[in-house]
């Protein structure tokens, strides 16, 4: 089999699940990195990318509970970048691990990755996305007038702030990631969706804003031209019609086809939607790619070439 050029995608829930201390995600990570080092068996070169949903909302929470005067809260680029660092040390660790038990000599590095957003994305002019803790709603008018961030009443839970989730444009460590690559390196990087940066005046400034991982990875498989982008999710095929008495299983489908799944409203928005549209703006944009969607656990028949959700132009 010729050797792969594949970037792996893990959702931020399968670092976290219920526990969220250190040890737990470790743990969770050791058993993801026992799924991903069948790659490397097989000869393939590896970037992977992950979410960081319940990890930088669990730091906001904290950063908000020590802010003061002598201690202020960090901004939400700089957490993103925290838990770049930390996801990675953890996911580089347990690879390492998993490499050495197997005697393959394989160097694993995290990049702390910045994704450059068009300031004029349409995102930006309406905010969905909630981060932080919940406030009442007195607290959240005196941050907004305070801070001019804004904040929406979350379904009768309190008050929450919310950020732009803008499309990505480019990656400013993309050269980097592919040279590593190249050099048989396994690359960790855009964790969290990467540090969303707008670029003014010729310099690139870090912005209060939340970019879906998905879409990073997909930009990312892109440029540095990956023969494939592996979208892991808890199902191993996207199915239309699900949990209905006909629903079907995807297993080969073309970008065409998966389109008009989405003017059928076939997948959730917030879950399946953005992994399909992400897998199409790849395949499409590098049509000798191809893009799979997939659990981790269904990895064995992936290597096999029977596994999954394919989607070629």
């Amino acid at each position: 089999m010729t050797k792969r050029k594949i970037v792996i995608a893990l959702g931020g829930n399968a670092i976290l699940s219920d526990n969220a201390s250190a040890a737990a995600q470790q743990e969770a990570l050791a058993n993801t990195a026992e799924y991903l080092v069948k790659f490397v068996e097989n000869g393939d070169d590896l970037i992977i990318s992950h979410g960081n949903g319940p990890q930088v909302g669990n730091l906001l929470l904290q950063q908000a509970a020590a802010n003061s005067e002598k201690n202020p809260a960090m901004p939400l680029d700089s957490c993103v970048a925290m838990t770049q660092g930390s996801i990675g040390y953890w996911m580089q660790n347990a690879l390492g691990n998993a490499l050495e038990k197997r005697n393959l000599t394989k160097s694993v590095v995290s990049i702390v990755t910045q994704v450059v957003v068009d300031e004029a994305d349409q995102a930006f002019k309406n905010p969905t996305k909630p981060v932080g803790p919940f406030l009442t709603e007195e607290e959240a008018k005196k941050e907004m007038t305070e801070t001019g961030a804004e904040f929406k009443e979350d379904a009768g839970r309190g008050w929450r702030k919310v950020v732009a989730s803008p499309k990505p444009v480019s990656i400013k460590e993309y050269e980097v990631v592919n040279q590593l690559v190249e050099n048989g390196v396994i690359t960790i990087s855009v964790g969290g969706g990467g540090i969303p940066v707008v670029e003014k005046d010729g310099e690139l400034t870090g912005v209060e804003a939340v970019i879906d991982k998905d879409f990073a990875s997909q930009k990312l498989a892109e440029l540095v031209k990956a023969d494939l982008l592996i979208v892991l999710t808890g199902v191993d095929n996207v199915f239309v019609n699900y949990n209905q008495p006909n629903q079907k299983k995807l297993e080969q489908v073309t970008t065409a086809e998966m389109k008009q799944y989405i003017e059928e409203n076939q997948f959730a928005p917030g879950s399946m939607l953005p992994k399909v549209e992400a897998a199409i703006a790849f395949v499409e944009n590098h049509p000798a790619g191809k893009a799979m969607i997939t659990s981790l656990e269904n990895i064995e028949q992936v290597l096999t070439g029977k596994g999954g959700t394919v989607i070629t132009k």
